[in-house]
């Protein structure tokens, strides 16, 4: 999968990150989607280093959503500790 495959990838997986973690990231919904790109791409060079370079290689690859959304909830958490959470109780 390419660079932009996984750019794309990861906006979906920001909403989803979104969905998942709604209120513990900050920032709003752009830096829900920036955290998700570079989710995404965490996750795929992860994955990439994990099971070789060709292992994901589809965007409908069911490895390509699991890494991704993993990926991006790793660098949402981390985010987060940076940043502080908020609480929305």
């Amino acid at each position: 999968m390419g660079f932009i495959s996984w750019i794309i990838l990861g906006l979906i997986v920001g909403a989803i990150v979104k969905a998942v973690m709604p209120g513990k990231v900050t920032g709003g919904w752009i830096t829900s989607l920036v955290l998700g790109i570079v989710g995404a791409i965490v996750g795929g060079w992860i994955s990439g280093l994990v099971f070789g370079g060709n292992a994901i290689s589809g965007f409908f690859h069911l490895g390509t959503w699991i890494f991704a959304i993993i990926g991006g909830l790793v660098v949402a958490g981390i985010w987060g500790a940076i940043t502080g959470r908020k609480s929305h109780a």
